[in-house]
Formats: C-alpha cells, structure tokens, sequence
C-alpha cells in the first residue's frame, strides 16, 4: 500500500521518498498552479534547499522529452547532486 499526502488540498501517491526527502509543509509552500497540469512532481534537495520539476506520463500528449517521466533516472543522475534526498509523487487518480 502506498503513501499518500495531501498538499494544498489535492492529494498525492508518494511514488518514491528517497532518504525521507518530503517536507509537507515546505511542499504546501513552493507548489503552486504552475504545477496543476503535471503527473508527477519530483523534489530533489540541494544546497539545503528544495527544487521541484514537473513530469508527465509518457503517453500524456502535452509530454516533451524533457518532461517525460521515462526520463527521471536521467534527470536524477545528470541535473541532481550525487545521493542528494529525492522524491516522487503522483496526483491521486492518474495510473501509473
């Protein structure tokens, strides 16, 4: 069974939660409607600090090569700090 959390009243699978990286109430803070449109978020930190990115499913037709979630172990290895604290969440509803 997986997590689920809710940030600014919409709810989210936590997908994977690489060395307890997600801050709720940090994530209540830098998610806004620029995200709405996104699958799946990704926060990585660096520097003390939280950056997020959003991906769509690979069959999404508004998905770029630079957005398609197929491509995170990419962007985790080439634009993340080597082991940094990491995770993925999915918007309630959408199949994995």
């Amino acid at each position: 069974m997986s997590k689920t959390i809710n940030v600014n009243n919409v709810e989210y699978d936590v997908i994977k939660d690489v060395n307890e990286a997600i801050d709720v109430e940090l994530l209540s803070e830098k998610i806004t409607d620029y995200f709405d449109n996104y699958d799946y978020i990704v926060g990585d930190w660096a520097y003390g600090k939280l950056r997020l990115k959003g991906f769509y499913k690979s069959d999404n037709k508004k998905c770029k090569k630079i957005n398609d979630i197929a491509g995170l172990e990419s962007y985790i290895e080439n634009n993340c700090a080597y082991g940094c604290k990491w995770f993925q969440i999915q918007k309630k509803g959408i199949d994995k």
